[in-house]
């Protein structure tokens, strides 16, 4: 099965997410997802490449015991996607 490549949108330097993308990988909708990002439900990491990673960029979001890891190009080419469950968080 072909995925859609998908790319990030590059910001004033920081990283735009579509939701619709994000969703499928969360397994949410995309009212879902913007509505999680908003209450904190949703939170992520942004992370830029050094030394051997030089020119690339990272963005992890998590979820409810999900992390979504994508690799991208500075120009927001995502280069790699990797999904993680690892159940639900505890406190």
């Amino acid at each position: 099965m072909k995925v859609q490549a998908m790319k990030i949108e590059i910001r004033d330097g920081q990283p735009v997410v579509d939701a619709t993308d994000l969703s499928g990988l969360l397994g949410l909708t995309p009212a879902e997802v913007q509505a999680k990002m908003r209450a904190g439900e949703i939170t992520s990491r942004f992370e830029t490449g050094e030394g051997k990673d030089a020119g690339r960029i990272r963005l992890s979001f998590f979820h409810g015991g999900k992390t979504v890891r994508l690799t991208c190009s500075t120009d927001g080419t995502v280069l790699k996607t990797m999904r993680t469950d690892v159940g639900p968080r505890t406190r």
